[in-house]
């Protein structure tokens, strides 16, 4: 009888001299039992990564603003409060402060959640564990329990302004998909419309009296606009807005359009979902293939591909894997690493289980806290942020560290689904089926022949024929399908009975019924594809890791998981033999999980190489500010405000109003709306200054009754309006020089009659120039 395993919970050894080391008993600081009860929440609740990712930062922010708030050095986040005079034992104070921030949280993000009536007794219980009080809300004066309830007031009403829509639950307020639902457990794909656009799954559904199936209920897109969540590290500069149906969209670090079907790159997004059906004929632990899992042969994956016209240089279209070459020496031991023959399809199929997201999962963001907390446990870890200076105790490791993963897993989910919804681009499950129902581009001569259908890939991708469905032909279970198109692929789970003693297998399968290699009630996730969620969180994650720790590579050289045989596979039998997963490298381990949504029938190549391009940008982006926060350096925020009260014009107080992608950022362009000019206006005169006068000065005496100047001027740029409006824009220079510093503003338009001089002003703005 297979035993029920927690499959992500990671319970993740770490190997060194190559023997399989299981983490080792340790006191824990109260940030890491509190992170570990939000893992455990997150478990519990829905398969949500954006809002886990944010809940995962929001939680690390509150620990590490209730650290800092201690220090004369390190700098806060949303806490604006300096506590670092006080006396006493102040390690303790920062663990009684941290948990009732913790605390609080945790009740207000999961009081929702369908696991909240088991989860919070745990939250309780974590309180009276750690001595202190469940009934203590009290905000006022400096003790340690009111300082981290303010805290967590602070986290929790930023949270509630971060464009989220926390109080909706979260739910999308523009966003609609342009394609009908895919009933998936019928053939082909008939709703497709669009085959560039992202389609909802219908995994259940009724016929109508006229025979009609009727898709029953689906999940909605999640996330599609969490482009606009306020992220930790992203910067203006690398935001790009997009405009659909009214509603901006915004993508940072834009990779631009992925390949398209019915365009000059159509060749490239049928190359990359006909490699998603060839690597599914990868699951078959009975088909001979075998291939060395160790570090020896895996990982070392470098340069990745420029751009989708390189991939087939870059992945194995036929085999499987990618370039990397594996390492030849764990630097750790100076010996080779040990080679690990497996049946491929046990190690495709483990990794596609491993790194999934469905149910019962800490999401991806979670997986690189849990892999954060086990190589903090590793007893050759040596704990000094980014290995180098003094050696620091658990506490600041862990507040430091989480802060860090916590803000670069957000941003990744910011950046990412902020690219999803606006690309909005299909899964595999509907391409490949809605490809193969078009025809195939090969055979010019077969009847089947359609320029735009997939293309034929002996072996694997074949035409059904009578020749091929004759008696004891490869097709011939096909027989009456001549015509179609088959798949050397996964069976999928109409063919699995009994999950602890089944496994579906490899075969020649009909492509219009294809399945990913995933449970058949979470058959893809949610969302659109392109860029993959997993590539972008694991390469930011492997980025943090390794600076974190100062080294690429896991403690004693190799990172392991084991998987035992017939016990570790959840929705079919398997591995047929017992297999460990072993990663040199921090990359290492991030490139199989992207390599493991292909084998998984989740992505194409395409979403995978630009996600782990964000990814990495964003693990260095994180870390840069992270170490900024550490020795209070980090810059505040960009902000924007308005001061004085102007003079009424013919319609009404002139107004200024910087746009929310339009802020201060070096590096970019604040751009100022100007509203209620008077509608005969052709422009305005805006006057600019580096600094304000001590008080308004009067304009009565030349003619402005009522008016005042709120700023000095060092420049008096002329901006044309229309229509009652202008829209002022000011290049910030890409330089640090101007961090901190104030850009004031007052706008002066004609406007005959209104006064003696026939000159109205507006109220005046200030743009503080941040991060």
């Amino acid at each position: 009888m297979k035993t029920s395993l927690p499959r992500l919970s990671w319970a993740l050894a770490l190997a060194a001299s190559g023997a399989i080391l299981q983490p080792v008993a340790a006191q824990h600081s109260a940030a890491r039992e509190w992170n570990e009860l939000l893992l455990d929440s997150i478990r519990h609740d829905l398969a949500r990564p954006t809002v886990h990712a944010r809940n995962l930062y929001h939680l690390s922010c509150a620990m590490w603003d209730a650290w800092a708030t201690y220090d004369a050095t390190a700098k806060t986040i949303l806490f604006q409060e300096d506590h670092s005079g006080l006396g006493g034992n102040i390690d303790a104070m920062r663990e009684e402060s941290l948990s009732y921030a913790s605390y609080e949280i945790l009740k207000a993000r999961f009081v929702n959640s369908p696991a909240f009536v088991t989860m919070a007794p745990q939250y309780d219980a974590k309180m009276i564990a750690l001595g202190y009080s469940t009934t203590n809300p009290t905000t006022v004066g400096n003790s340690p329990a009111a300082i981290g309830n303010r805290i967590a007031q602070a986290v929790l009403a930023f949270g509630s302004m971060d464009n989220s829509n926390e109080a909706n639950n979260y739910a999308n307020l523009h966003y609609s998909p342009v394609n009908a639902p895919l009933i998936v457990a019928l053939p082909g794909n008939p709703t497709l419309t669009d085959p560039n656009r992202w389609q909802p799954l219908a995994l259940s559904f009724f016929i109508d009296q006229s025979g009609n199936p009727i898709p029953g209920g689906y999940p909605p897109f999640l996330s599609p606009e969490w482009g606009q969540v306020t992220p930790y590290s992203l910067s203006q500069k690398d935001l790009t807005v997009h405009e659909r149906g009214g509603y901006d969209y915004w993508v940072f670090h834009d990779p631009g359009l992925p390949p398209e079907f019915g365009t000059p790159t159509e060749q490239y997004y049928k190359w990359g979902f006909e490699m998603v059906a060839a690597w599914s004929s990868h699951l078959d632990p009975t088909d001979g293939v075998m291939i060395d899992a160790s570090p020896a042969s895996v990982g070392n994956a470098m340069p990745l591909p420029a751009d989708f016209t390189t991939f087939d240089q870059f992945y194995d279209f036929t085999n499987g894997g990618d370039i990397g070459t594996g390492h030849a020496i764990n630097p750790a031991t100076g010996m080779p690493y040990a080679p690990q023959m497996v049946p491929r399809g046990d190690y495709c199929r483990i990794l596609a289980e491993f790194w999934a997201d469905g149910p019962d999962s800490e999401t991806p963001p979670g997986h690189w806290f849990t892999l954060l907390n086990y190589v903090s446990d590793h007893p050759q870890t040596v704990k000094k942020i980014g290995g180098t200076g003094p050696t620091v105790n658990d506490l600041e490791w862990d507040v430091k560290c989480y802060l860090a993963l916590g803000g670069a897993m957000h941003d990744c989910a910011v950046a990412s689904w902020g690219v999803k919804g606006w690309y909005d681009f299909l899964r595999p499950v509907s391409a490949i089926r809605y490809l193969a129902d078009l025809g195939q581009s090969t055979d010019m001569l077969a009847a089947n022949y359609n320029p735009n259908g997939i293309t034929l890939h002996p072996g694997l991708i074949e035409n059904v024929t009578f020749l091929t469905t004759a008696a004891g032909q490869r097709h011939a279970h096909l027989a009456g399908s001549e015509g179609k198109i088959a798949l050397k692929a996964w069976r999928g789970p109409t063919a699995i009975v009994n999950p602890d003693t089944d496994e579906a297998g490899v075969g020649w399968i009909l492509a219009e019924n294809w399945w990913p290699y995933q449970r058949p009630s979470f058959v893809t996730p949610p969302f659109a594809g392109y860029v993959s969620g997993h590539s972008t969180y694991s390469r930011a994650g492997a980025v943090t890791m390794h600076m974190l720790t100062g080294d690429e590579f896991f403690p004693g050289g190799m990172g392991v998981f084991p998987c035992q045989q017939d016990q570790f596979l959840v929705f079919e039998d398997g591995p047929s033999v017992n297999v460990t997963l072993q990663w040199g490298t921090y990359y290492d381990a991030s490139d199989q999980c992207s390599l493991s949504r292909i084998w998984g029938g989740i992505h194409p190549p395409c979403d995978d190489i630009p996600g782990r391009k964000i990814g990495q940008a964003i693990g260095e982006e994180a870390w840069l500010l992270s170490q900024k926060y550490y020795d209070g350096t980090a810059p505040e925020m960009a902000t924007y405000e308005t001061y004085g009260a102007g003079c009424a014009g013919s319609a009404g107080v002139v107004s200024l109003a910087a746009q929310p992608s339009g802020m201060p950022v070096p590096g970019s362009t604040m751009v100022v709306d100007v509203t209620n000019l008077p509608m005969a206006a052709a422009n305005t005169v805006m006057f600019l200054g580096l600094t304000r006068p001590p008080s308004p000065l009067d304009l009565t005496p030349i003619g402005m009754g009522g008016c005042t100047l709120d700023t000095n001027i060092f420049a008096t740029p002329v901006v044309p309006a229309a229509g009652g409006t202008a829209q002022w824009s000011l290049n910030i220079p890409d330089n640090p020089f101007w961090l901190g510093k104030s850009l004031y503003h007052q706008a002066f338009t004609l406007d005959l009659g209104v006064n003696t001089l026939g000159v109205t002003s507006s109220v005046a703005g200030r743009g503080l120039i941040g991060r």
